[in-house]
């Protein structure tokens, strides 16, 4: 009975965001909750509770100067043009139907990760994509689930993501290290995605008219200027971008940036490469008029950090410092670890359980930010191994949280990625309201399902140990501390 009582707060938590509230609310209240509940228990006074709050949040120091950095980054690349060079470069040449969601997925792949935003992208992106397939004749649902997919691709792996950062932090592993470990999964599922898209293409009975992104903008109507301008003013600047044209050298913070990343260099250099390099580009190409209206963009990605993602991270370190201290998790891993025998299987259920918990809170960061410390107390608990091998699985349980949020997020119907992508999709494009539904968007997002379809797969099977980088470690290397 205690044992409910102490892992009430997570139920408490999850209840009040199905109910949708804020987590920046639900946070705190849940920390203070906790905090009543584990001097009822325990008997701990406020200031012991209090250091073990604090005391959690030491590590997600680092955590913050990353978000500051990596939305400062996204506001530069999205207004400087550096996006819309990245849309022009893939569309220059025109499109067909058959063509035009396998470019999509490659596009809003790599857009994302140049923003660090799945939403911006899907806003950014719909409006074009969604007219140059109409233009073209081809499927609106084949188009739209490789928009979406591609959108999610960047929240997995990008550097500036704010679910990748969080979900690392979290785990308190190093977001090059969790690039590092899950990189070519991660490119392996993109291309896998990108063949499927194309073969479905080429297979459809669709037309071979060319069309060109151009012609797509000059058709959106001035309806969808405005929406955009209300939901992603962002978004309208690059759209004008693409349509005006911007230097090719505009790709250069962007190579910069993931250049760094793939040498191990430390993630704020990196985002800081991305700063300065998109500053000098945008003042040759004109993107940029001087220098006080750049420190503008980098003070807004500041502003955006701090105003909500920063301060619901201090809350939810709080929360977890507090749960930690009371040892609230043990009950959870304890039953888990009777129903697993090996240390793949412990991890296999992690990864269920971010799924689940993404499908019961139908938001993705309220599932990093509830689910991650529960595998990670029931990882730390129930597994025995090295310092270098515990770390292995804190980069794969980090994994999990963001591929199961973001990615899993597109293969549950009534989440909120869902009805986002479903409602931007249907006030861009209003002649696809009787074709546009959840599950036929859901059946054509090849990405999520080979994404979340082979996690689960190499996880429990092992194969992951042909993914370079990839293999988790297993016995003897490491071992349930049942078997010890």
């Amino acid at each position: 009975m205690i044992a409910l009582v102490k892992l009430s707060p997570m139920f408490v938590m999850g209840a009040l965001m199905f109910s949708g509230m804020d987590i920046l609310i639900v946070a705190p209240i849940a920390f203070l909750y906790a905090t009543i509940i584990a001097m009822v228990t325990d008997h701990y006074s406020f200031d012991d509770l209090l250091s073990a709050a604090l005391d959690n949040l030491k590590h997600f120091l680092i955590v913050f100067l990353i978000l500051e950095s990596a939305y400062a980054v996204a506001e530069c690349f999205m207004a400087t043009g550096v996006a819309a060079s990245i849309i022009n470069v893939a569309l220059r040449a025109g499109l067909t139907a058959k063509l035009v969601a396998a470019v999509a997925l490659l596009v809003t792949a790599v857009l994302s990760v140049a923003t660090g935003t799945s939403w911006g992208t899907f806003a950014a992106c719909a409006p074009i994509f969604l007219w140059l397939n109409h233009i073209v004749g081809g499927n609106v649902l084949l188009t739209v689930g490789a928009i979406a997919g591609g959108a999610c691709f960047g929240d997995n792996i990008g550097l500036i993501s704010d679910a990748m950062v969080v979900s690392s932090g979290i785990q308190n592993v190093a977001i090059i290290d969790r690039v590092r470990h899950q990189g070519i999964w991660s490119l392996g599922c993109l291309l896998i995605s990108l063949v499927i898209f194309y073969l479905v293409g080429m297979w459809s009975d669709l037309p071979e008219t060319t069309g060109l992104a151009s012609d797509a903008i000059a058709r959106i109507p001035e309806s969808v200027w405005t929406l955009l301008q209300t939901e992603r003013p962002a978004a309208v600047t690059l759209l004008n971008q693409v349509k005006t044209g911007v230097p090719l050298y505009m790709l250069l913070p962007l190579v910069a940036v993931l250049g760094l990343a793939i040498r191990g260099t430390s993630t704020l250099i990196c985002l800081g490469s991305g700063i300065i390099s998109s500053l000098i580009c945008g003042l040759c190409a004109g993107t940029v008029e001087n220098l006080s209206s750049f420190l503008s963009l980098v003070q807004a990605g500041f502003s955006s950090a701090g105003n909500w993602t920063i301060a619901m991270m201090l809350w939810v370190g709080a929360f977890g410092g507090v749960m930690k201290k009371m040892n609230a998790f043990d009950p959870v891993a304890d039953m888990v670890l009777k129903l697993t025998h090996k240390v793949r299987h412990l991890m296999f259920s992690n990864a269920l359980l971010c799924l689940i918990g993404n499908a019961a809170l139908a938001d993705e960061m309220a599932q990093i930010v509830t689910i991650s410390p529960l595998i990670r107390s029931m990882t730390e608990r129930s597994v025995e191994g090295s310092k270098e091998v515990m770390y292995k699985l804190a980069l794969r349980n980090a994994t999990y949280a963001d591929a199961m949020g973001v990615l899993g997020s597109q293969l549950i119907p009534w989440h909120c990625y869902m009805a986002f992508f479903l409602s931007i999709s249907h006030a861009i494009y209003p002649l696809g309201d009787g074709t546009l539904t959840v599950w036929g968007v859901i059946g054509h997002n090849y990405m999520a399902w080979v994404a979340v379809v082979s996690m689960l797969v190499l996880t429990f099977t092992g194969w992951d140990r042909f993914v370079p980088f990839f293999k988790i470690p297993s016995e003897p290397e490491v071992r349930l501390r049942k078997n010890v």
